[in-house]
């Protein structure tokens, strides 16, 4: 049972309760420490807080002998975006892949492997799955994230996902509530919209977050986004038409509703972090996500202030605030006694629950090949050309990507470049000399240059190996071709058994 510092009254512990902050450094500072004391209830891991399982299995351990019912969340959707492996790249595919591949039950032990992950390591609480529909083929922060641009697909695979996550004891957060895919902005830069009427929104959007829902998502996440046929003046993280009238009322969700980075400039940039937190508590949000970029006790102290600042003038109700706050704990207690009794357990559904090789598996039936029945593989170091976009801010740019590290450990002295830009095809040439050339791309299809460049490699070099690693919108190309529907280690793993034929 958690003891609260003495002076700390409901209205400063319910404030602080409803924060989800990140922090710097792989131990939890003082101040962090200090603020559990007094009534936060949650925290956030990056890739920041992560050297090894080890270590991290430490840290949760610190922050729970300070808090013992502490939300520990983390941004693990495994695939592009991974925080357990951010150095390495991730054991698991994503999202599109387990979509490409379209077995249920694979998704499921996929996400029950993950979790299991996480549990052991102290997690308890993650941010995936995301269950938006990838509509628009340009969307440049989605992507590889979703199941895929058919909202029933879409739907099976995240419901399977809650499953699987939760049969670990780790509770599932659904996101990006009401969809984030079919935008053509980065809410971590601008404040996207989507201009779809409601009758598309309910048979597109909102289908797999009722699949969610269904199957007993813990959480869910809010999206920065405007939706005029929703609401026309407030992004859906700060809107009460979004938050309680459809999701609580129509919708029937009775979990803990989480913001997404309030940070992000959709937000920051328009109200402020301060002024954003108070309106998405007000409009039925439950927790307050913060600490990709602002990580400090200066941060909670604000967000804080301002939160029992709109309570005592009045623009906060305060049973508001003390609602989101046991919500908060419900998820938390929740969480104590999953971890105390074991909770993990055989998913229905699961056909090999538990496989540490779960991910390569799912990694290697997510390929799609063209060109494969007459391709020989390769039996000499290739030159690798990696035409490398700029990353999103959700993958982040400190993970390894590609298929040159794998195809180094099949074919020793495998040699690789990196190149963008409107000569990156000609400087890939020069590059490679003599050698067989694998050009891996990613997201041809959103890239003139990308697709230029490509075209440049392939008229001097026809027998050039291509390997997309995002989205395959583009038509393929090459004397074998190859979609591996993300970028993760174990689709590079997999694209690279195909080429060197191990």
């Amino acid at each position: 049972m958690t003891t609260f510092a003495s002076g700390t009254d409901t209205l400063t512990r319910d404030a602080l309760t409803v924060l989800q902050p990140g922090f710097p450094g792989t131990t939890a500072p003082d101040w962090l420490l200090r603020r559990l004391g007094e009534g936060l209830a949650s925290v956030g891991l990056f890739g920041r807080n992560i050297a090894s399982p080890e270590q991290l299995a430490a840290l949760t351990a610190q922050l729970r002998a300070e808090r013992g019912d502490v939300l520990v969340a983390i941004d693990e959707e495994g695939g592009d975006v991974t925080r357990l492996e951010v150095r390495t790249g991730s054991s698991f595919p994503g999202n599109h892949a387990l979509g490409a591949v379209d077995d249920v039950s694979l998704t499921l032990e996929v996400a029950a492997e993950l979790g299991r992950r996480l549990a052991e390591c102290g997690v308890n609480l993650n941010w995936a799955p995301s269950a938006d529909v990838n509509s628009n083929p340009a969307n440049p922060v989605i992507g590889v994230r979703s199941f895929g641009p058919d909202p029933d697909l879409v739907a099976r695979h995240t419901a399977a996902y809650v499953t699987g996550l939760q049969s670990a004891g780790v509770a599932a957060c659904t996101k990006h509530f009401p969809g984030h895919g079919d935008t053509a902005v980065d809410s971590h830069h601008a404040l996207p919209r989507i201009d779809a009427d409601p009758a598309v929104l309910a048979d597109r959007e909102l289908t797999p977050f009722r699949a969610a829902i269904a199957a007993g998502s813990r959480a869910v996440m809010t999206a920065h986004i405007l939706v005029p046929a929703l609401d026309p003046a407030r992004p859906a993280t700060l809107s009460p038409r979004i938050l309680t009238t459809l999701l609580r009322e129509e919708l029937g969700y009775d979990g803990l509703i989480v913001t997404d980075g309030m940070e992000m400039q959709a937000v920051a940039a328009t109200y402020g972090i301060e002024r954003g937190s108070v309106l998405a508590i007000a409009a039925g949000a439950d927790a307050i996500c913060v600490g990709g970029g602002l990580a400090d006790d200066e941060t909670v102290r604000r967000l804080r202030d301002a939160l029992i600042t709109a309570v005592r003038t009045g623009e906060l109700p305060e049973q508001r605030l003390a609602d989101a706050a046991e919500r908060v704990r419900a998820l938390a207690r929740w969480a104590a006694t999953e971890a105390k009794t074991g909770a993990a357990h055989t998913p229905e559904g699961a056909a090999h629950a538990g496989r540490a090789d779960i991910g390569l598996v799912a990694a290697r039936r997510a390929l799609r090949l063209t060109g494969g029945d007459v391709f020989t593989p390769l039996s000499e170091a290739p030159f690798v050309a990696a035409f490398t976009p700029v990353a999103n801010f959700a993958v982040g740019d400190e993970t390894p990507w590609g298929v040159a590290a794998e195809l180094l450990r099949l074919l020793p002295g495998t040699e690789t470049g990196s190149f963008a830009g409107v000569d990156a095809g000609h400087a890939a040439l020069v590059a490679a000399g003599e050698r067989r050339i694998v050009v891996v791309v990613r997201d041809e299809h959103r890239h003139p240059w990308m697709a230029t460049a490509l075209d440049t490699v392939l008229t001097a070099r026809p027998d050039t190996v291509v390997v997309e690693m995002g989205v395959p919108q583009a038509p393929p190309r090459g004397v074998l071709h190859i979609a591996t529907h993300g970028a993760a280690r174990v689709c590079g793993r997999a694209a690279a058994e195909v080429i060197a034929g191990a």
